[in-house]
């Protein structure tokens, strides 16, 4: 089994409670390593797990695992767990797995799910979108498609998105979140394959060749796995391509290593807006 046969990996690290009295972890803790690295593939599909589930109104049940074992892990190693979609069924998917230590096979493994009723756990058959995306991706096809518009062609989209971020789970005041400047601003949306909005942001109208990007969103399971980066390319192509020499944001303080990554400078000293800790940065053009 080879790393090349697996577009998706997880990476993760041992710790001192998964090592038995051998030394070596415990066998029984590869199978959750396993099931964590699924929770990640289903991010990296940009499908948030149990929003997904009720939209297909079905759930996934583990029907079998099989694991080899050929080489143990220690403490404190860093190890690869990877893991493809390998068949399809009426109702069922398999998956092969791998955990990697560097270039060293530690493990193979063999997961079967089944699509059931997540009442009565008798199975259904999968649905189209999940097996359309699950082949999709495993083909190499992009699992996110990108829309810039106005707030009238995109307001649908990124108005529930940006409730449930700013709103719901930030507390700022509706009034703040909803101004005149959503329709003077060209918005970005990436919606997953089921067409739900996952990630958004606006670009205001340039000031003297000053672009000012705002309200970058990304739904609260999906963070942390490049989608931000895409709505925010997305923006700062936008200011490009009007002629702006500049771009600035107001970056909450806990996203401040985000942008500083792709290229921010962060100016000036902290500020409070909306009840949250700022800082202005910006990036020339």
């Amino acid at each position: 089994m080879k790393k090349e046969l697996f577009r998706f990996a997880h990476r993760l690290r041992v710790r001192w409670s998964e090592v038995d009295m051998q030394q070596i972890v415990f066998n029984a803790h590869y199978a959750m390593y396993l099931d964590t690295a699924i929770c990640d593939y289903w991010r990296h599909l940009a499908l948030p797990y149990e929003d997904t589930m009720a939209a297909l109104k079905g759930d996934i049940f583990l029907k079998k695992t099989s694991i080899e074992f050929h080489a143990s892990a220690r403490y404190d190693d860093a190890l690869d767990v990877y893991l493809r979609m390998a068949k399809l069924g009426r109702s069922s998917m398999c998956f092969e797995g791998a955990v990697f230590l560097g270039e060293q096979l530690l493990v193979q493994a063999e997961l079967v799910y089944v699509f059931a009723n997540p009442h009565t756990h008798t199975s259904l058959p999968l649905p189209e979108p999940l097996r359309r995306c699950l082949e999709g991706y495993e083909l190499g096809q992009s699992m996110t498609l990108l829309r810039c518009g106005t707030w009238d062609q995109l307001q649908a989209l990124a108005a529930p998105l940006r409730q449930a971020v700013f709103v719901n789970e930030q507390g700022i005041d509706p009034a703040l979140e909803w101004d005149p400047a959503d329709a003077q601003c060209v918005h970005a949306v990436l919606c997953n394959p089921l067409g739900v909005a996952v990630a958004t942001g606006r670009l205001l109208p340039s000031t003297q060749g000053v672009a000012k990007i705002g309200r970058m969103a990304v739904l609260r399971r999906l963070r942390q796995t490049g989608l931000g980066k895409q709505v925010l390319w997305a923006l700062v192509e936008q200011a490009r391509q009007r002629g702006d020499r500049e771009v600035q944001l107001h970056a909450q303080r806990s996203a401040q290593g985000f942008y500083q990554r792709l290229g921010f400078m962060a100016q000036g000293e902290p500020f409070e807006e909306a009840g949250i800790s700022h800082i202005m940065m910006s990036m020339p053009l």
